[in-house]
């Protein structure tokens, strides 16, 4: 497994985790929406910091990218109960994606 790799998974998650948050205060129900957004929030700064910490050789990459791995699989879990909200349907399988990619890393 290569940094790129992973770098090019974690930047990918927290763009689509970006949109989704946006997307979802746009919806009429934000309260509904309001573990999906906290978490939507949570994902993205662990995948930036994930990328970052890629990039700059830190020697707790792998613990790092195992905190980020949980954080998109849970991240990905509640955007995956909203089926009726297409953007928290994509949002959900990048993090599912990313949450494989950091695995891998984090071994």
């Amino acid at each position: 497994m290569s940094y790129e790799e992973c770098i090019k998974a974690c930047l990918e998650c927290m763009k689509e985790c970006n949109k989704c948050y946006h997307e979802c205060l746009e919806e009429d129900d934000v309260k509904m929406l309001a573990e999906c957004i906290r978490t939507l929030r949570e994902c993205a700064d662990i995948c930036a910091f994930s990328a970052k910490s890629m990039q700059s050789g830190s020697p707790f990459v792998k613990q790092i990218c195992q905190l980020c791995a949980e954080i998109c699989q849970a991240c990905g879990d509640v955007c995956k109960k909203h089926e009726h909200h297409k953007h928290c349907q994509e949002c959900a399988e990048t993090c599912y994606r990313c949450a494989e990619v950091c695995k891998k890393m984090a071994v």
